[in-house]
């Protein structure tokens, strides 16, 4: 595992208040910039971004960063303000390629250390779903399939958006409209009940392809 110092780790996070700008206006020149590099401006060298609005990354699969790089390049994903498409599209697929495969090697996050209660019918939904709803177990697919990202110790945040931007069908680059169809189910009380439990969650690392 590579070690990085604290003082890379500050550099790259220092410029995140520059990154609108960036996209907007060319004030940082990113061309000699790795792909990861780029990427480690607001998502962390270690991939593990301090700020919700910033998933952290990693240990995440390979084949999810993958897809949604490519989707955030070719417009079948947006995010607030463009910042992701500016960024992809200044990079070629295979420098993206070798950012997702940068990410998914990193050792995965800690979990939340929030202590909020954890209601156990939330428990069980994260585990069990409720097929009366058609609503599936969150593990059935998440830490299964590596096109489907490992939500546990992600930002309960960020969570909680994606949640509510599929419902809302702003994001909508989930394979068949799944993740529409179960966020649709839910109140908006599950969602945020769940994305605050999944964060308090460990997750498994697996080795990146």
């Amino acid at each position: 595992m590579i070690k990085y110092k604290p003082v890379l780790f500050g550099v790259f996070f220092g410029v995140i208040g520059f990154a609108n700008s960036m996209v907007r206006g060319d004030m940082i020149d990113t061309g000699s910039l790795q792909a990861w590099e780029t990427c480690a401006m607001c998502h962390g060298v270690d991939g593990n971004s301090h700020m919700a609005k910033f998933p952290k990354l990693a240990g995440q699969p390979y084949d999810y960063l993958a897809k949604q790089l490519r989707d955030f390049k070719m417009k079948r994903r947006k995010n607030d303000g463009g910042m992701m498409s500016g960024i992809t599209e200044a990079k070629s697929m295979p420098e993206l390629l070798e950012a997702a495969r940068y990410f998914s090697g990193l050792q995965a996050p800690e979990p939340s250390s929030n202590n909020a209660k954890v209601l156990k019918i939330t428990k069980n939904l994260f585990e069990r779903g409720d097929p009366t709803r058609g609503i599936p177990g969150c593990g059935q697919c998440h830490g299964v399939d590596p096109i489907i990202p490992r939500l546990q110790a992600q930002h309960a945040d960020y969570l909680e958006k994606q949640l509510s931007d599929f419902r809302n069908s702003r994001r909508m680059n989930d394979n068949n409209g799944v993740m529409q169809k179960i966020a649709n189910a839910l109140t908006t009380k599950e969602i945020k009940n769940l994305a605050q439990y999944i964060a308090r969650q460990a997750r498994v690392l697996k080795s990146a392809p």
